[in-house]
């Protein structure tokens, strides 16, 4: 049976932070995911909890107002069950989850259309999604600290609003119990989300107690080890920790220091495995994930730090999209849009 994986809990309100940037450089470069010790400073467990209650209110919705904000090619607006395929190499069939992804907000207001049953609750999207916006700014400074770039706001300067557009998703994703999904053979194998790195610079995963599911693939390419919600040291805090982990652009930034590491999600056995005791939920699983981008024409080349220079791993360590040969960040997006949504681009949607 699979062991929880051992990733660090950092602080980022520790007094020393040239020290908390550090700590969350090593970090990604270990394991390419890292706790954040959620302390309300940063994103208020309010916000949090909102956010999970406008989700739910979301994908209760009719049918026909999910349907009537379809995803399109801007990688915006409602995906239903089994659309998204995210190892399309090794998945039969679509992820086993419905998921509403959040372009733009411009005075609170979303540049996309959106369900009526959640106009009401529109400002506080767009609220949360600065939230995060903010949280990932801050996070781009440390590792620009914590690797020695110079100057140290590259990474942050990238991915400020002033300089265009970018593709930064706020996403609320629902997977149905495994009870509720007919496709599925007694005994199969079949994963919630399939195998995938990140797409963007860095990602913000917000979870519930109780409800598991995310895996990541260990050093060894063959090892799954599952992820706890709680970690160790955090079961009295006020919320969960938030779940940072590095994406492929911070990896091809880095030549492949900081890791891109490949993750997905799986139905919960009934058993929980070591470290992961009280995590064995049954019925839906609810996440939300905050996608963070640099502009769209942001080139990809290794950042100016000695740390990077050094590193002698190459891009092939940290990156499993070494291979391809992109030059800007809305080229890696596009690539990557185009396998995940193979029925959107055969369709000829905008």
């Amino acid at each position: 049976m699979a062991t929880a994986a051992k990733i660090p809990v950092i602080d980022l309100s520790g007094d020393d932070q040239t020290q908390v940037a550090k700590d969350l450089v090593e970090a990604a470069i270990e394991h390419g995911f890292v706790y954040i010790r959620n302390t309300g400073k940063d994103i208020p467990v309010e916000a949090i909890d909102g956010a999970f209650a406008v989700s739910k209110k979301l994908f209760d919705a009719p049918l026909s107002e999910k349907q009537a904000c379809t995803i399109q090619k801007n990688n915006r607006g409602w995906s239903a069950m089994n659309y998204e395929t995210l190892d399309p190499a090794n998945q039969r069939i679509g992820d086993f989850k419905e998921a509403f992804n959040f372009g733009e907000f411009v005075d609170g207001k979303a540049q996309q259309p959106i369900p009526p049953t959640i106009a009401p609750d529109e400002a506080q999207i767009s609220a949360f999604r600065d939230l995060c916006n903010a949280l990932s700014l801050k996070l781009n400074t440390l590792l620009g600290i914590g690797l020695g770039v110079s100057p140290p706001d590259f990474f942050t300067s990238a991915h400020l609003r002033s300089r265009g557009p970018s593709g930064s998703i706020l996403r609320f994703l629902r997977y149905p119990p495994r009870s509720a999904i007919t496709e599925l053979a007694p005994g199969a194998d079949d994963v919630r989300a399939g195998a995938h790195s990140d797409y963007g610079s860095l990602t913000l995963l917000f979870r519930l107690r109780g409800q598991p599911g995310l895996e990541i693939l260990l050093r060894d390419g063959k090892t799954w080890s599952p992820v706890p919600v709680v970690p160790p040291g955090t079961e009295d805090d006020p919320a969960p920790p938030i779940l940072m982990n590095i994406g492929d652009l911070l990896s091809y930034w880095t030549n492949g220091l900081l890791r891109s590491t490949v993750h997905r999600v799986v139905f919960p056995s009934g058993d929980s495995p070591a470290g992961l005791e009280g995590e064995a939920d049954h019925g839906p699983r609810y996440s939300i994930a905050y996608f963070c981008h640099p502009f769209g024409g942001t080139e990809l080349g290794p950042v100016p730090s000695e740390r990077v220079k050094e590193y002698k791993g190459g891009l092939a360590e940290g990156n499993p999209y070494a291979e391809r040969k992109v030059m800007t960040a809305d080229e890696h997006l596009r690539m990557r849009l185009e396998a995940s949504y193979t029925q959107l681009y055969k369709e000829g949607k905008a």
